[in-house]
């Protein structure tokens, strides 16, 4: 999968939880969570990422 369809899979899963949080589908504070939740598939599809030379 090529770094723009990956980064665009990211921004529409945000997105489509920012929408449901508005139509309060999902709470609002799993939606603030979002970024964070996000963090750890960024940092696996990194292949020189210091956490994985450990």
């Amino acid at each position: 999968m090529s770094s723009k369809v990956y980064a665009l899979l990211i921004a529409t899963f945000a997105i489509a939880t920012a929408l449901l949080a508005i139509f309060d589908i999902v709470p609002a504070t799993v939606a603030q969570m979002v970024p964070l939740m996000v963090v750890p598939f960024v940092i696996s599809r990194r292949g020189n990422c210091a956490v994985r030379e450990c």
